[in-house]
């Protein structure tokens, strides 16, 4: 990390032209990467990302340099580009620059760094050997590890320095059986913001087994019947549906473009008054967790949609300036090479009082969803399409039979003012979310919820 006072000298160079804000990402980053495929170890990829990102906030629009050389010189002809991006002499300057304590704390058991190469890998094997003994039905199996542990240091002209100190640790497992020309895939991921302790709290052989057995299951169940009908949407399915149908529609960005279908519509009712949807980056041990933002903003719990109500969009420093209103600590980048954009960080729809078993009980005939697929939508219009990877019939209250191949088509307004039942459980998912062609670590979580029709493709 750089020290205070040529933070402050690189931060005056930057404004010196003007602007309305101006900021320092510094980013030490070390990844350990572990992928098994066909039973061999393709790639241990291992090493050391050290860079620096400039950016100049000047009439609403960014200019931005990133570097990996730290010196003094570089750094200072850096900031003197970006602030050619700027056309007057700035009226005021920083004078100095105090460090933010942070107001979450992460605890971090046991360091993926102290945990020898050899013990990561033979996780990876061991899930390889695990789900390919499973059944002889089974084709391909691809174990990912993946550590990483990211030191930044964002100073900015608002006068602050704001350091943090993120470990990530994640898994996944990725099954395909075939069997009389049907193939079928199982897919399981683990992690979060923590350390190797995830694979004390959570079993990886029984995470493989799980992909395993929902490849086999997939290979001998029913083709989906393609029809409107009620559809239950498990907590263990994850909040896929939230991320796309809802999420991204929510970020600043896209909304003032005039690229999102909830643009211009806060506090109109959008939802179902049964629907509350947060963005929290402070939740312990989750996957979009972080102390701060990659802007220096303190992380925080942010109400969406209350009761329906549209209260907030979630916004980063430009977007926030263009709206006159405060960020809401949602600035995230890949890397130093990035300028920050809005971002999620774990998007959920809140618990409701009734329990899942009285959602299942209440349909007649429908679709029960375990577990989702991926899934696209268009953010202008709200409509989505999302594959179901484990899905079940409903008859009279119970589910039964497996069936596949089935997907969701909707339009999200439309199907979160019909949600009617939102069930006491919560149940989260992870991924890398991809936006602007950035990737970052997000969770996102739903209750089980009813949803009394939708479109169901499949079978005719």
């Amino acid at each position: 990390m750089l020290d205070k006072e040529l933070l402050l000298r690189v931060l005056k160079k930057t404004i010196s032209s003007g602007g309305e804000y101006a900021e320092i990402f510094v980013e030490n980053k070390k990844p350990t990467l572990i992928h098994l495929e066909d039973s061999k170890i393709e790639k241990v990829i291992s090493g050391v990302d050290y860079g620096l990102g400039i950016r100049l906030i000047y009439a609403g629009r960014t200019a931005y340099a990133y570097s990996n050389d730290l010196s003094e010189e570089s750094l200072l002809n850096a900031a003197s580009e970006v602030s050619k991006a700027a056309s007057k002499k700035a009226t005021d300057s920083i004078i100095d620059l105090k460090t933010k304590s942070p107001s979450v704390s992460f605890d971090i058991r046991l360091f993926p760094e102290n945990v020898p190469v050899e013990k990561k890998i033979s996780l990876v094997r061991k899930a390889d050997n695990i789900a390919r003994g499973y059944d002889s039905r089974i084709r391909q199996v691809s174990v990912i590890y993946n550590d990483f542990i990211q030191k930044v240091q964002i100073a900015t002209t608002e006068g602050t320095i704001a350091e943090d100190e993120r470990i990530h640790t994640l898994s996944v497992i990725q099954v395909v059986a075939s069997d009389n020309g049907i193939v079928q895939t199982g897919y399981e991921s683990i992690g979060g913001s923590l350390g190797f302790e995830l694979f004390d709290e959570i079993d990886t052989e029984e995470l493989s087994l799980k992909a395993a057995k929902r490849a086999i299951m997939m290979l001998t169940a029913r083709r989906a019947p393609g029809r409107r009908m009620p559809v239950v949407i498990s907590s263990e399915a994850g909040g896929t549906m939230i991320h796309e149908a809802i999420g991204h529609g929510l970020e600043a960005d896209l909304v003032q473009q005039g690229l999102s279908i909830y643009s211009k519509k806060i506090g109109q009712e959008i939802a179902s008054s049964l629907v509350t949807v947060i963005d929290d980056s402070t939740i312990q041990k989750k996957r979009g967790s972080y102390r701060f933002d990659d802007e220096g903003m303190p992380s925080q719990h942010t109400v969406l949609l209350e009761k329906g109500i549209l209260k907030s969009y979630m916004y980063d420093k430009l977007t926030a300036i263009k709206d006159g209103v405060l960020s809401t600590g949602n600035g995230r980048r890949q890397s130093y090479q990035y300028r920050p954009i809005p971002r999620m960080t774990n998007t959920f729809i809140a618990p409701g009082d009734t329990p899942p078993e009285k959602i299942i009980n209440s349909v007649d005939y429908g679709l029960f969803v375990k577990k989702m697929g991926g899934g696209q939508v268009n953010t202008i219009t709200g409509d989505f399409v999302f594959d179901v990877q484990e899905g079940y019939l409903i008859k009279k209250g119970l589910v039964e039979e497996a069936v596949r191949g089935a997907t969701l088509a909707g339009n999200g307004p439309e199907v979160l003012k019909s949600i009617d039942m939102v069930g006491s459980d919560l149940g989260f998912s992870i991924g890398t979310c991809g936006k602007d062609s950035q990737g970052v670590p997000v969770s996102d979580a739903m209750p089980t919820v009813r949803i009394p029709e939708i479109v169901v493709g499949g079978e005719v």
